[in-house]
């Protein structure tokens, strides 16, 4: 309690030398304090100084949603005792309008405004997108000396009418946590960080995790790369994860080229311990220069470095679009009543293509799996409403049915990029794609300059061709489903059975081995009928495996096995350390993998007189 009252003074005082020194700024400036050296019950307090208002009355909000959502979360329902005071410190009379709203009386005479924010993590149930949960990347995480997770719009609200406002915010936190964002912190000092941003929406869009130092900087073509991870049981780091990392970014950045100049980009990763009361909603948010990671910490590093690249993939490729790519309803985001745009299918499906074709475009991937990338998506977007217009879905997606048809984004948004990618490579000879749509469209409007939802089509006919306005017309915006063998045909690629290498230690979803519960150790299941893999290396039911390649396996790291043995190619040399069934005695089996193959549906390339306009497809 005395820990609480001393810095209760201090705090007033420096707000006090604040106050007076904001009379002498020739602009109005909102001036917020956020204080991680005091917790309280997972909660921390955070002072709001405003401008000089002449209304008498005035209403605070905190967001009902912000971009990338796409979900209606009322972040004002994490704030707790509102209250305001006047210049003397007496307390002036609030009203709660709404979860997200506070009317507050006697503006004239208003000093400052005080809350105490909620942690969210730890109350999250794991249900998923569209429950009561929020999405964890967007949370906030409060843990005292440890983490503090601070995405912005939980923390700082805006009074009616400021958001176009200076706004000047200083976190006060422990001297050996460090705050990875984005932003440039303007103060030397080692307990306390102060940004200034131009605008309420730019403090919202740079996110900042305060932790002990883990992080790794590089640069690609002119942009810094800040990594930071927090693992709290020190399972990862950020220099093991880095090297995926900045070769996937390095490949990005080229793929590109000169459409984006951004000077500083962040990726922050949460590592959340799933036994206990922790962030449960794994994935990303995209921001203007930065990203939000949530994944497990129990990931295997082969496993977590796989799903890195992708969401980060996908989270880069905002750049592009909506962050320089976007209509007026995103440009003049409202927090609290929102607007829609009908463009998702550039927004996310656009985005979410181009983080699957770099891949194959910079031989991260092969064509096979790219391919087989796009064939998953057309079997998912299968599963969902494959009649309802997408730019209708867009428009009402905060709304039922249209909320449950969201996922489709990232499926049959993707594949609608690639239809329009594959259109604008055949009427153009092969020499322009959907890339160079989104630099003409990114150079015709940038961050600064929106569109009007209406015009994009026609804007987009005008930098294409015509048939790419059909398509739009008949399977965006209309009820036509997609003939997807249509558009492959025009690059050659046709449907066929294809045969595919099985995991080595699975048969679909039936494992080939088991847990001895008793010493953790993985047995080849008894008595079962074995694949090519394991009787290629003489392998018998029961026998016990120790080791592969000189790299132990038990219970604890099976994962690793299973997605490690992913990357296996049919004659790699092996080396299994085992015990026979029965024996206590190690032995080891040197070899070669062969692997079973299974037959899948899928796309191959087979018409050789379109080869040239695959190429400029995958690889120009």
């Amino acid at each position: 309690m005395k820990k609480i009252i001393m810095v209760a003074i201090i705090t007033a005082a420096f707000w006090n030398n604040t106050v007076v020194a904001q009379k002498k700024e020739s602009s109005p400036t909102i001036q917020v304090a956020i204080d991680l050296n005091v917790v309280k019950d997972d909660k921390v307090m955070v002072t709001v100084i405003p401008p000089t208002f002449i209304s008498n009355e005035i209403v605070y909000h905190m967001p009902k949603i912000v971009p990338g959502t796409y979900s209606s979360d009322d972040y004002g329902k994490y704030i707790d005792d509102f209250k305001a005071y006047d210049k003397k410190g007496n307390e002036i009379t609030t009203t709660k309008l709404d979860v997200n709203s506070w009317n507050i009386t006697a503006v004239k005479t208003l000093a400052k405004v005080t809350y105490w924010v909620n942690d969210t993590f730890d109350t999250e149930k794991g249900q998923g997108f569209g429950t009561e949960d929020i999405f964890s990347p967007a949370g906030v995480n409060i843990s005292e000396s440890k983490n503090f997770m601070l995405n912005n719009h939980m923390f700082v609200g805006y009074f009616e009418n400021s958001k176009d406002i200076t706004h000047r915010v200083t976190v006060m936190h422990p001297a050996d946590l460090f705050g990875a964002t984005s932003l440039i912190d303007t103060d030397a000092s080692t307990t306390k960080d102060v940004f200034e941003v131009a605008r309420y929406n730019d403090f919202l869009d740079n996110p900042i995790m305060y932790s002990k130092p883990d992080s790794v900087t590089f640069n690609v073509d002119g942009m810094e790369i800040l990594f930071s991870v927090y693992s709290p049981n020190g399972v990862h780091n950020a220099k093991t994860l880095s090297g995926d990392l900045e070769k996937t970014m390095r490949a990005q950045k080229k793929f590109l080229g000169v459409i984006n100049s951004n000077k500083k980009y962040t990726v922050l990763l949460y590592l959340s311990e799933m036994d206990k009361a922790d962030a449960k909603g794994f994935g990303a948010l995209e921001h203007n220069t930065s990203t939000t990671v949530v994944f497990p910490e129990m990931m295997p590093a082969a496993a977590l470095g796989e799903q890195l690249k992708d969401v980060v993939s996908h989270e880069f490729f905002h750049i592009v679009t909506p962050l320089s790519i976007h209509s007026k309803e995103i440009h003049n985001f409202d927090f609290n009543a929102p607007k829609m745009s009908k463009h998702l299918w550039m927004y996310e499906g656009v985005t979410e293509y181009f983080a699957n074709l770099f891949q194959v475009n910079q031989g991260l991937i092969d064509e096979s799996d790219f391919y087989e990338r796009m064939a998953g998506k057309i079997d998912h977007a299968a599963t969902l409403n494959d009649t309802m217009p997408f730019t209708l879905m867009s428009a009402n997606v905060l709304d039922k049915p249209y909320k449950d048809q969201y996922l489709n984004v990232y499926e049959k948004g993707a594949l609608i990029g690639m239809c329009i990618d594959i259109i604008i490579r055949e009427k153009s000879n092969g020499e322009r794609g959907i890339l160079d749509l989104m630099k003409k469209l990114s150079a015709e409007y940038g961050s600064k300059k929106p569109f009007n939802d209406e015009e994009l089509f026609d804007k987009i006919v005008k930098l294409t061709y015509p048939e790419v306005g059909e398509f739009l017309t008949t399977y965006v915006s209309g009820t036509t489903p997609i003939p997807y063998a249509t558009y492959f045909a025009k690059t050659g690629v046709t449907q066929a059975k294809t045969l595919v290498p099985s995991n080595p230690f699975l048969k679909g979803q039936s494992p080939y081995v088991t847990i001895n519960q008793a010493t953790k150790e993985i047995l080849v299941i008894p008595n079962s009928e074995l694949n090519d893999f394991m009787n290629g290396l003489g392998l018998k039911g029961g026998d016990t495996i120790l080791a592969i390649n000189d790299k132990s396996y038990n219970l604890d790291n099976i994962y690793d096995l299973i997605m490690e043995s992913q990357n296996w190619k049919v004659d790699d040399a092996i080396s299994l350390k085992i015990k026979r069934s029965g024996s206590d005695k190690e032995e080891v089996i040197n070899g070669k993998v062969k692997l079973s193959m299974e037959e899948s549906e899928g796309y191959q390339f087979t018409d050789t007189s379109k080869l040239k306009l695959k190429e400029a497809w995958l690889k120009g």
